[in-house]
């Protein structure tokens, strides 16, 4: 199951399209569903999430708590809406598309990709960079 909240004035165009996306990526790569929620949130609600429970003092677009069981996939992920707009900005691409890089992001980390050395988060782009085209592809059919 893979659920949306919203905690801002923000709601996802297509919910469904998103969810079939989502699960098409998980099964790629060899996971399966169980719980996943998205929370949307604001920049002051996702901070004071990153300085509780991570210890972090800085903004971010995304927070990813992973509960998996073994193959299965479980978790919250938390994305900040004013962040992903001011990333689109920053990397001079369209808020749809850096939403999307963001909401994959997560499903990522869960089915094992981390980000934290140059060759992992070379590889987290390429794995996002696909996801991305087949969802472009999804959206065309």
């Amino acid at each position: 199951m893979i659920e949306f909240n919203y905690l801002t004035d923000f709601r996802l165009e297509n919910e469904s399209n998103t969810q079939d996306w989502i699960l098409n990526v998980i099964t790629s790569e060899d996971f399966e569903v169980g719980e996943i929620v998205y929370i949307f949130c604001d920049d002051d609600y996702l901070y004071n999430l990153n300085k509780v429970y991570l210890n972090h003092d800085t903004l971010t677009d995304i927070i990813s708590f992973d509960y998996g069981l073994g193959k299965q996939v479980n978790g919250e992920i938390y994305i900040s809406i004013e962040r992903v707009a001011d990333n689109a900005k920053d990397f001079n691409t369209d808020f749809k598309t850096e939403l999307n890089r963001v909401i994959i992001h997560g499903i990522l980390h869960f089915c094992g990709y981390k980000d934290k050395s140059k060759d992992e988060k070379l590889l987290m782009r390429k794995k996002e960079d696909e996801a991305l085209l087949a969802l472009s592809k999804q959206s065309i059919l």
